[in-house]
């Protein structure tokens, strides 16, 4: 079967998304994910590409790009070889680390580009792994605002900064206002549908959070799970709101609450 052509952008600008084959974690460690961004200013050196927004979950990673003196297919190609060579070799394996070779979707205009990366930055807090963008570690977030941001570097921010004004701190300013609002916008993400550990995994694993708090769950009740205990549960499973909930035992509606948060 022949690979569907992707769609090519006008404007140059492209959301790219890789994921980890089967679900699985591409960054075991903090210093796979420095090896990762490493990767990608290393690539971009001769303005192959220009890198605007980035996030790295445990399984996946959101970028924003845009087009340089390269095909974004090629620079892709690229980065994801240097990655699996290094993954590979530091955990001695073989075989594929991503699914597919990268998921794209065209971006066309300005207010696309900034709702798109108000998405990307906040993917942290819709899986619930931190309440503010700015907490998150492994993003762009700070690059955009603070000069010694450790990740500045790699970031191309003018084009983006400049679509919330031209003036340096006005931008700052709206950009951090723009990136703190909720909002229902939707993009190419990890569906729920791919979700792929079994409910008995996701039992245990809820299980031994509970034994870290002293309960069990034969005289458990929805009063004694807290907030940080679902965002937990979250993390180590990526399970969907309503799977939270029916194994949880507690609202679906709180859930949502605290995974927005």
């Amino acid at each position: 079967m022949s690979r569907t052509q992707r769609k090519k952008s006008k404007s140059g600008y492209y959301h790219i998304m890789l994921r980890g084959n089967e679900l699985k974690n591409i960054f075991l460690d903090d210093n796979d994910r420095l090896r990762f961004l490493e990767i990608l200013g290393k690539k971009k050196e001769g303005k192959e590409f220009y890198l605007h927004a980035f996030c790295l979950m445990d399984n996946h990673v959101h970028l924003l790009i845009s087009e340089g003196t390269e095909d974004i297919a090629k620079v892709m190609k690229r980065v994801n070889v240097s990655y699996v060579q290094y993954f590979n070799k530091k955990y001695r394996r073989i075989g594929h680390l991503f699914q597919d070779r990268y998921n794209s979707e065209a971006v066309e205009d300005d207010k696309y580009v900034m709702a798109l990366m108000r998405y990307i930055l906040r993917n942290p807090v819709k899986a619930g792994l931190v309440r503010k963008a700015r907490e998150y570690k492994w993003s762009s977030y700070g690059s955009y605002i603070n000069e010694h941001d450790y990740f500045r570097s790699i970031v191309d921010l003018e084009p983006v900064l400049e679509l919330f004004s031209n003036r340096k701190e006005a931008a700052q300013k709206h950009y951090i206002e723009y990136i703190n609002q909720e909002s229902n916008e939707s993009f190419m993400d990890i569906s729920e549908a791919e979700e792929v550990i079994d409910e008995k995994e996701a039992q245990d694993i809820f299980e031994d959070i509970l034994s870290a708090k002293g309960l069990s769950l034969i005289s458990l009740e929805p009063r004694h799970i807290d907030d940080d205990m679902i965002r937990e549960f979250r993390m180590k499973t990526k399970l969907s709101i309503r799977k939270i909930a029916a194994i949880m035992n507690i609202n679906k509606d709180r859930v949502n609450r605290v995974i927005r948060e």
